[in-house]
């Protein structure tokens, strides 16, 4: 099997460029970050405190979660028999998504989720910890960046073509106290594995991008994308 590895800070297009990188390839797209974005609701839902740490990992066993994917190859997030897909998208969701993975029980709770992912089929994993921590033999790693006011521009035009009505001001902000939530966290801090390549799409369009991460792909695997990278 194949694994590639795309780790990066939140809003740098990891998702969209993974997921558009595993349709030219055939390869399964998983995005880890909806996995502890399901936990984070799960403990609002909950009423589950994130500042009690006992609490949550007492909550995490009882919990059913779940990663399916539709006939078009999109990944959906299930909790308890919901699909929370969309739920998980929110702001403050995406808070207690980077508080609950900072909490080391609960990496190594989902740890085997993701490594069974990759021993089953071919697949474009992301993350922050994907070439660090979970796939750390993966056949190609990749750090994603881009400026942070760029990341917070295309977040804030994501929530925009959701209908979700929020300044810029605010979103630029939470993704900066994202940004220090996720480098300074003591469990499996966000940084590039020593051997990842680094890959800055600032001012890029998505396509160029794409074209850049499937370029990559093709020198390291020697695989050909549907529409002709080798």
């Amino acid at each position: 099997m194949i694994s590639i590895a795309i780790d990066g800070p939140s809003g740098a297009g990891k998702s969209t460029i993974s997921r558009k990188a595993a349709e030219m390839f055939g390869f399964i797209y998983v995005d880890t970050g909806a996995i502890y974005r399901t936990i984070g609701l799960a403990s609002k839902t909950h009423n589950v405190s994130l500042y009690n740490k006992k609490a949550v990992i007492e909550m995490l066993p009882k919990l059913k979660i779940e990663l399916k994917y539709n006939d078009a190859g999109e990944q959906h997030m299930y909790l308890d028999g919901k699909d929370v897909s969309r739920d998980i998208r929110l702001p403050e969701v995406s808070m207690l998504a980077s508080k609950v993975s900072a909490i080391p029980e609960v990496r190594a709770f989902l740890i085997d989720m993701q490594r069974d992912m990759a021993e089953k089929y071919d697949v474009i994993m992301d993350g922050r910890d994907i070439g660090t921590v979970i796939l750390p033999n993966a056949d190609l790693k990749i750090f994603l960046t881009a400026d942070v006011s760029d990341r917070a521009r295309r977040r804030y035009e994501e929530l925009c073509a959701k209908g979700m009505d929020k300044p810029f001001g605010e979103v630029l902000a939470e993704m900066k106290q994202r940004d220090e939530q996720d480098t300074e966290r003591a469990a499996a801090p966000l940084k590039p594995a020593e051997d990842a390549v680094m890959l800055d799409t600032s001012g890029n369009t998505l396509e160029q991008s794409v074209a850049e991460v499937c370029r990559l792909i093709s020198d390291r695997t020697g695989k050909k994308s549907v529409n002709g990278h080798e």
